[in-house]
């Protein structure tokens, strides 16, 4: 009854709990944000290379999921999300790929 005193119904102050949550994908990108910044502070420290290594290797990872993170639309299901992602980290790896194998090529252009 509260929610009707205040002029909104039920069903309008469930849409605004909904929508007031984080959705799946805003969650894995603040994930994959301090995943990053974590990534940074370890390469940017001067004291162990196996640490340099790790961080290098958590920047590198969370900076490609992070590329097809942000191409996934906020409106899907975890499982579409997901589906969608490792759709996405494909491409990104084909086109690495590409660029991998078109390199020599171009160099030989360039000479």
């Amino acid at each position: 009854m509260a929610s009707q005193d205040n002029g909104t119904s039920p069903q309008t102050d469930a849409l605004e709990e909904i929508a007031a949550k984080p959705g799946f994908i805003d969650r894995l990108e603040s994930i994959l944000m301090a995943l990053i910044l974590i990534g940074i502070v370890l390469v940017a420290q001067q004291w162990s290379v196996a640490v340099y290594r790790v961080g290098l290797s958590i920047l590198v990872t969370a900076t490609l999921v992070q590329i097809a993170v942000g191409n996934v639309p906020r409106d899907l299901s975890v499982a579409r999300s997901l589906l969608r992602i490792v759709i996405l980290l494909g491409v990104v790896a084909l086109m690495f790929g590409i660029g991998i194998l078109l390199a020599p090529i171009f160099a030989q252009i360039g000479r």
